[in-house]
């Protein structure tokens, strides 16, 4: 514990934009006293749904009635709230019409609207959350559907985050078991950051690093607790997705907290990807993509690289024109195609360039391999993990094929411009062949329909 709160303040130290964290029981009730403390005689007003507003929003309004503080009438969004532009220009042109401070009280939706609604409006924030189902709250940048495509849209972390565990412990137990789900991203995600850092791509930050990484493994360690909504478990849960958020405030990036995996997510969100008239939540959709890019990470431990050619892998490196044509083939016409080709080419290199990166994984091979091994969870071990936190553990539980997941494995490589294990193995030109083994008779995916117990 003592070791957490020493990572915690110094997390603090290190952020952008937040300046408080509370997560303890009962300390909703404390709303009116922290906004004071941030933000002097300001007014404030209240960001809700109609849920949220329920579980913790008459709470944090009473807190304001018994200080005598100025609290404007509250904002509660209708039945209609999704994390989109349309809501986010309904509640800055609301912000426009007084200069109060909002209060975001719910979780991923609120808190991302509300975040880029205040940047809209000029002015600070603060975020009572309501669940552990993301790692949002203190992140730099706002998740946004933007004309069917979801962006992170830069803008500044709320000033205070409070977390209230008997509201996070009465929330339904499978908006926890999403936060898990993106927490566990952390694993794969410190590993792809570990490809890139070998490639000279990307380099690693020992401080931010140590961030997300320090405790990651305490605090994904319980996941039978989550699925109870155990309150120790839930303050752990909440610790690790907060410091996410603060590494992603330091770097000013999501690259300490998303890797492969997330581009899964993101790319069936592009396809707006719908199961049994539901859409799959970010946690959940991510889960999966953890299991798909540790599968990856698996296949490229298991190889031999100490004779690997890098010449050759150079001279077979398609052009940006030949992969721009495999992109259209992958892809058809259209706004996916466009931003494939987008990120495709700000990541490109050829060359000597290429040479470099390929250089810098192959010739460092024995060492690099001990530090993926060491970070990554077996994929049984954490498929595992992820069943028991009340997390979907294949990928056909969110509605995803075999079939469909491997042709999301080859579109997920131009999707977005991060330099993952996707990368790493179509630069070494073993990409189609790692297919051919996750996804044969030995393989880690089930037969379509067979779920593995």
């Amino acid at each position: 514990m003592e070791m957490e709160q020493q990572l915690i303040e110094r997390a603090l130290k290190a952020a952008r934009d937040t300046r408080f964290l509370a997560v303890e029981q009962g300390i909703r009730h404390q709303t009116a006293g922290i906004f004071t403390s941030m933000f002097g005689p300001r007014e404030a007003v209240i960001i809700a749904d109609g849920n949220t507003y329920e579980a913790a929003g008459r709470d944090v309004e009473a807190s304001f009635v018994r200080e005598n503080r100025p609290l404007r009438k509250p904002f509660i969004f209708g039945p209609h709230i999704y994390a989109d532009d349309e809501c986010v220009r309904e509640l800055a042109g609301a912000l426009r019409s007084h200069d109060a401070i909002p209060i975001a009280v719910g979780s991923g939706t609120i808190n991302d609207l509300t975040k880029l609604a205040a940047h809209q409006t000029n002015r600070p924030y603060m975020v009572v959350g309501t669940a552990a189902s993301m790692d949002g709250y203190s992140a730099y940048g706002a998740s946004i559907t933007t004309a069917g495509s979801k962006d992170t849209v830069d803008c500044p972390a709320p000033m205070a985050v409070l977390a209230d565990l008997d509201v996070i412990a009465q929330a339904p137990k499978v908006m926890n078991a999403w936060g898990y789900g993106d927490l566990m991203a952390k694993v794969v995600a410190g590993a792809d950051w570990i490809l890139a850092d070998a490639a000279g791509v990307e380099a690693i930050n020992p401080p931010v690093w140590e961030t997300v990484q320090g405790l990651l493994r305490s605090w994904i360690g319980s996941p039978e607790a989550i699925a109870a909504n155990e309150p120790s478990a839930l303050r752990h849960l909440v610790h690790g997705l907060v410091m996410s958020g603060f590494a992603m405030q330091a770097s000013l990036s999501s690259r300490p907290a998303s890797g492969a995996e997330h581009q899964f997510s993101h790319l069936w969100d592009m396809q707006h990807h719908t199961f049994e008239g539901k859409t799959p939540s970010h946690g959940f959709k991510v889960g999966i993509g953890v299991l798909a890019s540790l599968a990856l990470h698996e296949d490229l431990l298991s190889r031999d690289l100490s004779s690997f050619d890098i010449d050759a892998a150079v001279r077979a490196w398609p052009s940006m024109d030949e992969l721009e044509q495999r992109i259209h083939r992958l892809f058809g016409p259209g706004a996916l195609e466009k931003r494939a080709n987008e990120e495709t080419r700000a990541k490109y290199a050829s060359g000597d360039a290429l040479r470099a990166q390929l250089r810098g994984i192959v010739e460092n091979w024995p060492e690099l391999r001990a530090k993926l091994l060491a970070q990554l969870i077996p994929f049984r071990e954490l498929q595992g993990m992820l069943r028991r936190a009340g997390c979907p553990f294949d990928p056909a539980q969110i509605g995803i094929s075999r079939a469909r997941l491997r042709t999301s494995y080859m579109q997920c490589c131009y999707m977005r411009r991060r330099f993952t294990v996707l990368d790493v193995a179509q630069r070494l030109g073993i990409f189609d062949s790692a297919l051919d083994k996750l996804f044969g008779p030995h393989g880690p995916w089930p037969i379509e329909g067979e779920v593995q117990p």
